[in-house]
């Protein structure tokens, strides 16, 4: 199989499950709004805005358009995911299983976040 097909059918895979992501958002905020660190302004802007954000990586993802910029953004975000919301939770945790969730987002977004910066790194825009 081609190498360029493996890497498209890959990118799209992960844009469904960016798009996925990011309609999760918007249909349940109040199921993410506990995850919003304290110093931030109360509101679910904070979870419509990463809500937006996963949905544009994908559409530029799919559509071969701005990739390495929202390849960028993309990793980005996920890190300070992973700084500001799982490691604190996986730290200070207030259970095993709660703890078990938060070392489990951390290695997901870590992992999409390495995914999304190879693809940033290779991309031709």
């Amino acid at each position: 199989m081609d190498q360029h097909l493996i890497s498209r059918i890959s990118i799209s895979l992960l844009s469904i499950i960016m798009i996925v992501f990011g309609i999760y958002h918007f249909m349940y905020p109040q199921n993410l709004i506990s995850f919003v660190p304290s110093f931030l302004p109360p509101g679910n802007i904070w979870i419509y805005i990463p809500g937006a954000a996963f949905i544009l990586a994908a559409i530029a993802f799919i559509t071969n358009k701005k990739v390495k910029l929202a390849g960028y953004l993309l990793a980005a975000m996920l890190l300070i995911f992973v700084l500001i919301i799982h490691v604190p939770n996986f730290l200070n945790g207030s259970s095993d299983e709660y703890r078990q969730l938060a070392l489990i987002n951390i290695l997901k977004d870590t992992a999409i976040a390495a995914f999304a910066l190879h693809i940033a790194a290779n991309a031709k825009d």
